[in-house]
């Protein structure tokens, strides 16, 4: 299925030590470069000290976003080992930062590409693996008398619910897999009175 992938379900850390410079590599689930921006602003506060914070992340089912940044360390010595590494354990929405300490001692770019190599491989290994489905929110709004008829397709594609208000004008907000979305916009269009607007992307 193209909408599925596979992802981080939690945080997850790995460590890498060489001739006194120390390489902390740190993981994360993550869905929008919005995201990645504040997790990189949070770990640049937290490792202030530090003399790089080098990452690279893949986003989309399809893994069609990408970046790489080797953060002031000689080109491509550490953000393409960090993606190369993402991609070989064929992962997606996931974010590594590798924030690097240095020991005074260089290593040399063919010892900096293993440091970010091992430091992310070692984070990933350590990271619990899940796959999910790319999903899109739908807002489905109906008069009341249309609440049935909307809750059984609910309950026909047992759908998830982010948020409801029933009023005297009913919206909600579903969580849709990508996949149906077209099918599911159009069955909730064909009830009298129900208007879909598409919110964005779900996860």
């Amino acid at each position: 299925m193209e909408d599925t992938y596979r992802t981080i379900e939690a945080p997850a850390e790995g460590l890498y030590k060489e001739k006194g410079s120390k390489f902390i590599a740190l993981a994360y689930p993550v869905y929008t470069e919005e995201e990645v921006k504040e997790v990189l602003a949070e770990l640049r506060k937290k490792y202030y000290d530090a003399r790089h914070h080098c990452y690279a992340y893949i986003l989309g089912a399809d893994q069609s976003r990408y970046r790489a940044n080797d953060d002031g360390e000689p080109n491509h010595s550490a953000g393409d080992p960090i993606l190369g590494q993402i991609r070989s354990a064929g992962l997606s929405n996931v974010l590594v930062v590798v924030v690097r300490y240095f020991g005074g001692t260089k290593l040399g770019v063919s010892g900096l590409i293993n440091a970010y190599k091992v430091s992310t491989a070692e984070a990933l290994a350590g990271a619990s693996i899940v796959e999910k489905h790319e999903t899109v929110l739908l807002q489905a709004h109906y008069a009341y008398p249309q609440m049935n008829d909307v809750m059984s397709l609910v309950k026909e594609y047992d759908l998830n619910v982010r948020d409801q208000q029933f009023e005297l004008d009913c919206r909600l907000t579903l969580e849709v897999r990508r996949q149906l979305q077209e099918e599911i916009t159009t069955r909730l269009e064909e009830m009298e009175g129900v208007s879909v607007a598409v919110l964005g992307e779900g996860l």
